[in-house]
């Protein structure tokens, strides 16, 4: 099994701690708003990377906005899942593997007041940059059970 590597930002890496050690008894709400941890494949180095993101929900899909701040730049786990789309999620003690995808302009339409109500910050970050921020929905992928991204890959 490959090793994950955790956000380089000091506090998102103590929040991924957090949330793995309690299986998200500590770490799912964070300020208040509920998280994720979402692991990419790194589309240079090759390696696992996790981060902790906000998410949302519709039905039994998750949400997630690569806002990066605002940033005029993609967040670099949104430039991973392009260029693989099968991550790894954890949403409190459950663990399953997933495909991301980058909504359409109209789901997109259609989502997005529900993250921005999530995170109203979002339509600040929205306003700040001239790219449009891309909204993410992730499908479980190959049942329901757990499954680790690098032995997902293996299996590929």
């Amino acid at each position: 099994m490959d090793e994950v590597i955790d956000s380089p930002t000091g506090w998102v890496a103590e929040h991924i701690r957090r949330y793995v050690e309690t299986d998200g008894e500590s770490g799912h709400l964070f300020q208040g708003l509920p998280t994720l941890l979402l692991t990419t494949r790194g589309r240079k180095s090759g390696q696992l990377r996790r981060t902790a993101l906000i998410y949302g929900q519709d039905g039994d899909r998750y949400l997630l906005v690569a806002s990066n701040g605002g940033s005029a730049q993609h967040p670099a786990w949104y430039l991973n899942l392009i260029a693989d789309p099968d991550v790894t999620v954890q949403v409190r003690a459950d663990r399953f593997a997933a495909r991301a995808r980058t909504a359409t302009e109209q789901e997109k339409k259609e989502l997005w007041p529900g993250m921005a109500t999530v995170f109203p910050t979002y339509d600040t970050y929205q306003s700040r940059t001239d790219r449009d921020i891309p909204l993410v929905i992730l499908e479980r992928s190959g049942g329901d059970e757990a499954l680790d991204l690098g032995e997902k890959l293996e299996g590929a």
